[in-house]
This record gives C-alpha cells, sequence and structure tokens, in this order.
C-alpha cells in the first residue's frame, strides 16, 4: 500500500519503543513523525493506534516502510546523550492555530540545555498574557521529547506541569544537564 495514500487518506505507521524515560508510543506519516506518547505500557498501547486513526482519519498500522526508523535512531541517541537537536520532519497535524504557534516557538528558539519560562514564550508568539494559554499548549503537544515542551518553566523556577509526569521532566532536564541528576 502506498504510505501516502490508504482507504482514509493518510496512512500512519506506529511503533513502540524503550527508551530511558520508558515505552514511548512513536507515529509517523509521510510527512513525517506526527506522535510521541508517554507510558506506552501494554494496557495503554491497545488503545493508541485506534485513538491516533481517529484524530488524523488515517489508516494506522504497525511499522512496516521505514518511516520510523530515524526517528527511532534519533531517540535513541538523544537518550544516550550523544543528540542535543533532533533533525527530523514533523508533521504538525494534530495542533492548530495558537498551540502549533506556541510549539513551533519552542522547537525553534530553546535549544537542548535551555529552559524558557510560560510567560516568556507567551510574549515570543506576541501574547504576553497569555502564559496559561501556553501550559494548555504545552499539555496538548502532540510531539514531546522532540518539540521539547520539557524544557517550558515556571517564571520563579519551578518545574510547572508536564504530561508525562513530573519524575518524567525532571529526568529529561537531567538528561540536559539543567537539574543535576537524582542521587538515587
Amino acid at each position: 500500500m502506498d504510505i501516502e495514500d490508504g482507504p482514509g487518506g493518510v496512512t500512519a505507521e506506529w511503533a513502540v519503543v524503550e527508551s530511558g524515560i520508558g515505552p514511548l508510543f512513536l507515529a509517523a506519516t509521510a510527512r513525517g513523525l506526527v506522535r510521541v506518547e508517554f507510558h506506552a505500557g501494554a494496557g495503554r498501547r491497545e488503545r493508541m493506534p485506534e485513538r491516533l486513526a481517529e484524530q488524523l482519519g488515517a489508516v494506522v498500522v504497525e511499522r512496516s516502510t521505514g518511516l520510523l526508523a530515524e526517528p527511532v535512531r534519533q531517540l535513541d541517541r538523544y537518550f544516550a546523550g550523544a543528540l542535543r537537536a533532533f533533525d527530523l520532519p514533523l508533521d504538525w497535524s494534530l495542533t492548530t492555530g495558537f498551540n502549533r504557534q506556541v510549539l513551533r516557538e519552542l522547537d525553534a528558539t530553546v535549544p537542548y540545555g535551555t529552559v524558557v519560562g510560560y510567560g516568556e514564550l507567551a510574549r515570543r508568539v506576541g501574547q504576553p498574557g497569555a502564559a496559561q494559554a501556553v501550559g494548555a499548549a504545552m499539555g496538548a503537544n502532540p510531539l514531546p521529547v522532540v518539540v521539547p515542551c520539557h524544557r517550558v518553566v515556571e517564571s520563579d523556577g519551578g518545574l510547572g506541569g508536564f504530561g508525562g509526569g513530573l519524575e518524567t521532566k525532571r529526568r529529561l532536564l537531567a538528561l540536559e544537564g539543567v537539574l543535576p541528576e537524582p542521587l538515587f
């Protein structure tokens, strides 16, 4: 089957891969990586492909043509501490409007090993009073880790929230040298 022309119009491939923060559900279309989800244990992974198919209006198949090979390789390198910037095509179709604008700004301007406040990110997209909306955009990020919502923190230095859980956010920030590694 042509990866771009499934019966639903688009075909997405998926796989669950192990990472330094537990199993991740990854999905890609011919346009690029479209989804990264945390905590893809056995119970959740059964529902993830069906949910993705509904979100995309697509046919979703388990890894078959190699669309995920490069994302998996780069994520492995990231978690090994050997990659500081992802260079992947991204399919932004699961986000729109303000959320997409904020996520693209984050992706383009907050490099590895740095953090930005919710309010500062709102200011950067021309909406200085929209810190809470930035938080909502981070919570709706379909591409966490690759589009680094873990790098967005509270203005007082607090971690803020995180869809993958605060321990996952701490581990990602420690990997990038922003926080110290836990002692135990």
